[in-house]
């Protein structure tokens, strides 16, 4: 067999801000509604609960008021540099995925400029010039976005190693009293990748990808607070749930397939799919409608680990976060061993969906 240049995963990390944050937390929160910009007239403990019934969410992490967004993203890849005991002096690219840059605590004034890898390769403190940096804004696949191009950069021979960080302060971009803000959390995670040589198939073997921008390019955006008395001119985060969770489910399964198709695979040897942690209901459907397409009826236990329960939807953090959990011993019931096939995938605002085949 011929050898070829694959890109492996050598090294994870992850930064999970220590504010655990329950529902509870939501209890005295004015919510409005969208249309009619009054009040909801449900009572909150109504809307919690079926919030909780729908998401899964019981918490989420908030990020401390003296961090910012690329502080978190620092500490995530240097916990990867550490885990593949590399010198970071030798890595060619660092790509950050993420959505709002730095987030003032105080306003939502967002912060991109230097970009968020310049910043994270600053605080590193990593002085090789011929490290090259750049941001990726696709929505929650920022991460998977990133990880393509990486494989991309690899592949052709531009560069042998990098990081691929996925990070997001949501906390600081959600309106009050928009109940969808209940969702938004805080993280960030990263992976160091490098180019291997091997006649045997490993590391990412394929990879999907689709946006839909003329349609459903609104389906999450930035608007102005639910509540009409809201002083001053910042910028929510703004989803329109029904519409992308149809979305969601009628559009990531066939791109998912084709990720598998074009490894030569079929789901039967897929172990694990990792997959944005953005709903727990809407996951389940994405994962069934997979298996419907191989006219699968069962879905087997456990091979979609969630993490959303207790952390989130943490946007780009999520795919990278649960990875690094489940490598460190920290996802019960999960494990990833040497010859397993993993989906990793992500849906979100533009609409951008990603798909990756990974041979562990």
């Amino acid at each position: 067999m011929t050898k070829r240049v694959y890109t492996k995963i050598v090294g994870t990390g992850s930064y999970i801000p220590v504010r655990a944050i329950g529902n509870e937390h939501f209890n005295d929160f004015t919510f409005y509604d969208n249309f009619s910009k009054e009040p909801l007239q449900k009572s909150n403990d109504e809307i919690i609960q079926k919030f909780k019934e729908i998401t899964n969410i019981s918490e989420r992490r908030y990020i401390s008021d003296e961090m910012n967004n690329s502080d978190m993203a620092t500490q995530a890849a240097k916990e990867a540099i550490e885990s593949a005991g590399i010198d970071q002096e030798t890595l060619d690219f660092i790509v950050v995925g993420h959505n709002f840059g730095d987030v003032d605590p105080v306003s939502t004034r967002v912060d991109i400029l230097p970009s968020l890898a310049n910043r994270v390769k600053a605080k590193l403190g990593i002085k090789n010039p011929a490290c090259f940096c750049h941001d990726i804004i696709s929505g929650c696949p920022g991460w998977t976005q990133g990880m393509i191009i990486a494989d991309a950069y690899i592949r052709s021979g531009m560069a042998k190693r990098g990081l691929v960080v996925g990070s997001d302060v949501l906390s600081r971009i959600s309106d009050p009293h928009d109940r969808d803000s209940m969702i938004y959390a805080d993280g960030a995670g990263a992976t160091l990748v490098e180019g291997v040589e091997s006649e045997e198939p490993t590391g990412i073997l394929s990879h999907s990808s689709r946006s839909d921008s003329v349609h459903h390019w609104d389906l999450l955006i930035n608007g102005k607070s639910f509540n009409p008395d809201f002083q001053g001119n910042d910028q929510f985060i703004k989803m329109s749930g029904h519409k992308l969770y149809v979305y969601a489910i009628s559009n990531v399964p066939g791109v998912v397939k084709e990720s598998i198709d074009r490894a030569g695979l079929h789901l039967r040897d897929i172990k694990k799919v990792l997959i944005h942690q953005a709903n727990e209901k809407m996951d389940e459907a994405i994962l069934k409608n997979v298996f419907k397409l191989y006219n699968e009826k069962n879905v087997p236990e456990g091979i979609m680990p969630m993490s959303i329960e207790k952390l989130g939807n943490s946007s780009t953090a999520t795919v990278p976060t649960l990875l690094d959990l489940i490598l460190k011993g920290k996802m019960d019931g999960h494990e990833i061993n040497p010859g397993d096939h993993l989906i990793l995938a992500s849906v979100g605002a533009g609409m951008n969906i990603n798909s990756i085949v990974y041979k562990w």
